[in-house]
């Protein structure tokens, strides 16, 4: 900031030391801040500047104003240096004053020539402050965030998650997680992945040479390179085909074989993979994946066209995360039962819901795949929905009723199995291993609790009263009572859960 102090520096050879003809008696010259002159008028202001040193007549003494029309003599160098140590030591002392502050000093306001400067466009500490605090957040917010205005965004990386993943296995392989008997944590998640991870490392060996696909699907789709997903149905590969518009983009499917089970014969082959293509193809909403095509290669195996979710699934996630943000679990839960209920509408229960068959896209998108389970309950002219019976799907996610030698709605069974994918996403773990009464002590007391007024802890929990009378509702034991899908949305709790964007169109 500028001030008012004469310059500091010496005068420069050029400028003359004779003192110049003395200013009339009408105006006064000051040196405002951004080194111009205003006149003042003198009879408000004294002659001299309140900041400029006394003229000298060659003695050191000050000229009187007589003596401003008689010739001044040339000051000697003493005289002159002497001034110039006195301007030096003024100029320190009014650095501080600007020159409204003097003007105001004499009780009138600052003109506009003399008005201070423009305030600096460089960020201020608090700027650069907040702005590093910005970049902090960022970084931790990760694969999920909040903005002000409520609304929420997803980041899901699939490959660092994998990676991660590996690094857990590895430790679990070679004993570094060992803090806990397994016996202990019969519920986790990890535990059951480990054992996954185990038995598909054995088969890695026998699948590397099955990547040879027919000339017609690489055609259509590219050619098929890395496993994303492994499976009693076979393997999920990423294919990759060049963009024809732009060679340097490049389109990625994701390519499921259907391999043939032991012991299966070539018509019940044909029907179970007709019949998962059938369903799958048939859904059109933004929280079912989309199926492409259907297709044989060379070797006889059946390949179905998906489209492919960057974000890796929701097991995995869990599995990197341990367990999700209240805000982000209820965001997947909305679009979990805003699909389930498409599918009900159209006819179709699903009856293998779990968190491996709920693929992610790169911004929280929750696609819902793998029909080879699907049951069509209802015919297109069809108002009334036909029971089922049998037991399928995995085993925490099964609801009790499969277990008893009796018909049930393949629908109430599916609302079963969010209420578990639920409580996963948020709690890490597995309620039990089995909702079977008497085969698990889990589960025994969840049915003992449910009925006491201090509830169920895991449930219990949960922070809002509206949450856990959902989540009661939904893992009721008896399917009769049990919320539909289109209840569940229906609720209080859910009808204030806001997706994100990416959730709500599918992308």
């Amino acid at each position: 900031m500028s001030t008012l102090a004469p310059m500091s520096q010496p005068p420069s050879a050029s400028s003359k030391t004779t003192a110049s003809p003395a200013p009339s008696i009408s105006t006064s010259s000051l040196q405002s801040e951004d080194g111009k002159f205003s006149q003042l008028p003198a009879a408000q202001h004294p002659v001299t500047s309140p900041t400029s040193a006394p003229s000298s007549n060659g003695t050191g003494a000050p000229v009187s104003s007589d003596s401003r029309l008689q010739p001044v003599r040339k000051p000697t160098i003493t005289s002159r240096l002497s001034n110039l140590l006195v301007r030096k030591d003024d100029s320190s002392k009014d650095a501080t004053r600007s020159n409204g502050d003097s003007l105001k000093s004499n009780g009138d306001p600052a003109p506009a020539s003399v008005a201070r400067p423009p305030p600096s466009r460089a960020p201020s500490v608090n700027d650069k402050s907040k702005a590093k605090k910005d970049q902090i957040q960022a970084t931790i917010r990760g694969r999920f965030w909040t903005a002000e205005d409520g609304t929420h965004e997803h980041h899901l990386k699939a490959g660092r998650r994998q990676e991660k993943l590996s690094d857990m296995f590895r430790e679990l392989m070679v004993g570094k997680r060992k803090d806990q008997p397994e016996e202990q944590q019969p519920l986790s998640l990890m535990a059951n992945w480990a054992d996954v991870m185990r038995n598909e490392k054995e088969k890695l060996t026998e699948q590397k040479n099955l990547a040879n696909t027919s000339q017609t699907l690489v055609q259509k789709y590219g050619k098929c390179q890395e496993v994303i997903g492994r499976g009693a149905f076979g393997v999920v590969r990423i294919s990759h085909k060049q963009d024809s518009k732009d060679p340097k983009r490049e389109q990625l499917y994701a390519v499921k074989e259907f391999k043939q089970r032991p012991g299966e014969s070539d018509k019940k082959y044909q029907k179970r993979l007709t019949s998962e293509f059938c369903i799958s193809s048939s859904m059109a909403h933004p929280n079912v994946i989309n199926t492409l095509d259907l297709l044989q290669d060379d070797k006889g195996i059946y390949c179905e066209v998906m489209e492919y979710c960057a974000g890796g699934d929701l097991y995995t996630l869990i599995l990197a995360a341990t367990q999700l943000e209240v805000l982000e679990a209820d965001c997947f839960f909305k679009q979990l039962m805003r699909g389930v209920e498409y599918m009900h509408e159209m006819g179709v229960a699903h009856r293998d819901l779990k968190p491996e068959n709920l693929l992610l896209t790169q911004h929280g998108s929750i696609k819902i795949t793998d029909f080879g389970n699907g049951e069509c309950f209802r015919m297109a002219w069809e108002k009334e929905a036909h029971m089922t019976a049998g037991l399928c799907g995995s085993a925490p996610y099964i609801a009790p009723e499969e277990y008893v030698d009796q018909e049930f709605d393949p629908r109430a069974v599916d609302v079963w199995a969010c209420g578990i994918i639920y409580m996963a996403m948020r709690t890490g773990r597995h309620l039990w291993r089995v909702a079977q009464k008497e085969e698990d002590e889990f589960f025994n007391k969840y049915l003992e609790d449910r009925r006491e007024e201090a509830g169920y802890r895991p449930i219990e929990v949960l922070r809002r009263r509206q949450c856990r009378n959902v989540i009661y509702s939904i893992l009721d034991p008896n399917p009769t009572r049990r919320l539909t899908a289109h209840q569940v949305l229906l609720s209080e709790w859910v009808k204030d859960i806001k997706i994100c964007r990416a959730g709500d169109e599918g992308f």
